[in-house]
C-alpha cells in the first residue's frame, strides 16, 4: 500500500519545510509514504526548498496556472507514481500532518473512495463571523446540490483512493474543492469525512482577493457544475418557473376577458404570457438537448478514463539538473 502526499503550492519556500517535515513517514497499513510537491510558477525557491526539505517528487510549472490545475496536475503524477490513496494538503500547513492517519482510515477500511478532513468552523479564531456563516451556508447548499453529507465542502485536506483519483475530471480553474464534492456525488463514490485540527493561520488566503469574489466565484462553480451533471433537472426547474409565470399571466388576462372588460382590456399581459410561455418552452428543449450533451460527455469520460490507465504505464516528464521536473 503506498500513499503520497500532495502539496499543491505557490511562492511557499517560508512555509513549505514545516508543510513536508509536518508529513508522517510511517502509518500503520502503509508500506510507503512519499511527498510530491506541485510549484505552481513560484518566483520564489519553492522547488529548491521542497528539495531541501526531503520532498519525493517535485514538479514546477513555468508559469502560474491556479490551484484546481496544479491539484489536478498532482493526482496524475502520484497515480504515475503508483499511488494507491493520495492525500491532498495545503503547503502554509493549516492542516497538521498527524491526522492523515486518521483521514486516511475510512479508505484503508474498505469504507470510502473518498474522505475530506473537516474542521470545527465555529472553533476557528481566525475567521471572522461573516466567513464562518459563509462557510457553514456554502456547505448546506453543496450537500443539497451534491446529494452528499459534507460539513466543510471548501477543506483542502482529502484523502483519495485510486479509483476516485483516476474517474476525477477537474473542469474549473478556480478551485478543485466543490467540484470533486458534486461529481463524487453523482458518481455513487463512497464519501466519508473525519474531523481534523487547524494550525494557527500563518497567512491571508491567495485564493481569493476578497469575500464577495470568492462568493461569486463559488456560486458560479457550483451551478456550473450542477448543470454540467444534471442539465434535465436545472432547465426543467429553471422553464417550470417562467412557464408557470406565462399561465398566471394568462389566467389574469381570462379573467378581465371574460368577466371585466372585455376582449380590449390587459393586452399586455396577452404579450407577456406568450414570451414566457415561449422562454418556457425552450427552456425544456434546451435541457434536453443539454442532458443528451451530458450522456456523450459520460461516454467521454469513460474514454478518458482508460486513457489514464494507458498513460500510467508511461512517464514522459522532463527534468532538470536537480532533479526537479518542468512542465509548460
Amino acid at each position: 500500500m503506498k500513499l503520497v502526499v500532495q502539496i499543491p503550492c505557490l511562492n511557499e519556500e517560508e512555509h513549505l519545510p514545516g508543510t513536508i517535515a509536518d508529513v508522517p513517514r510511517e502509518i500503520p497499513g502503509v508500506d510507503e509514504v512519499q511527498i510530491l510537491v506541485i510549484d505552481d510558477g513560484s518566483i520564489d525557491d519553492t522547488s529548491g526548498v521542497a528539495q531541501r526539505s526531503g520532498a519525493d517528487r517535485i514538479v514546477r510549472f513555468r508559469k502560474k496556472h491556479g490551484l484546481a490545475t496544479a491539484f489536478k496536475t498532482g493526482l496524475d503524477i502520484a497515480l504515475a507514481m503508483g499511488a494507491d490513496i493520495i492525500v491532498n494538503t495545503d503547503a502554509d500547513n493549516q492542516y497538521k500532518g498527524s491526522d492523515i492517519p486518521r483521514l486516511i482510515e475510512p479508505i484503508l477500511n474498505g469504507k470510502a473512495n473518498m474522505v475530506i478532513g473537516t474542521r470545527n468552523i465555529s472553533a476557528i479564531g481566525d475567521f471572522s463571523v461573516l466567513k464562518k456563516f459563509l462557510q457553514k451556508l456554502g456547505s448546506a447548499v453543496m450537500r443539497i446540490v451534491s446529494q452528499t453529507r459534507i460539513p466543510d465542502a471548501t477543506s483542502g485536506f482529502r484523502a483519495y483512493d485510486r479509483r476516485a483519483a483516476l474517474n476525477l475530471n477537474v473542469i474549473s480553474i478556480f478551485t478543485y474543492t466543490l467540484e470533486t464534492i458534486i461529481q463524487a456525488g453523482k458518481k455513487n463514490f463512497a464519501i466519508h469525512h473525519v474531523p481534523v485540527e487547524v494550525n494557527e493561520r500563518r497567512r491571508e488566503s491567495r485564493l481569493f482577493r476578497s469575500t464577495p469574489i470568492y462568493i461569486k466565484r463559488s456560486l458560479a462553480t457550483i451551478l456550473r457544475i450542477f448543470v454540467t451533471y444534471e442539465p434535465l433537472r436545472a432547465f426543467f426547474y429553471l422553464g417550470t418557473l417562467i412557464f408557470s409565470l406565462g399561465l398566471l399571466l394568462g389566467m389574469r388576462f381570462l379573467y378581465f376577458f371574460l368577466s371585466v372588460e372585455g376582449p380590449t382590456g390587459h393586452i399586455q399581459s396577452l404579450i407577456f404570457m406568450s414570451v414566457l410561455l415561449f422562454i418556457g418552452f425552450m427552456l425544456f428543449m434546451i435541457g434536453l438537448v443539454a442532458d443528451l450533451i451530458s450522456a456523450n460527455r459520460r461516454l467521454m469520460e469513460d474514454a478518458i478514463l482508460r486513457m489514464k490507465r494507458l498513460e500510467l504505464q508511461m512517464d514522459t516528464r522532463n527534468k532538470v539538473s536537480d532533479g526537479t521536473e518542468i512542465l509548460p
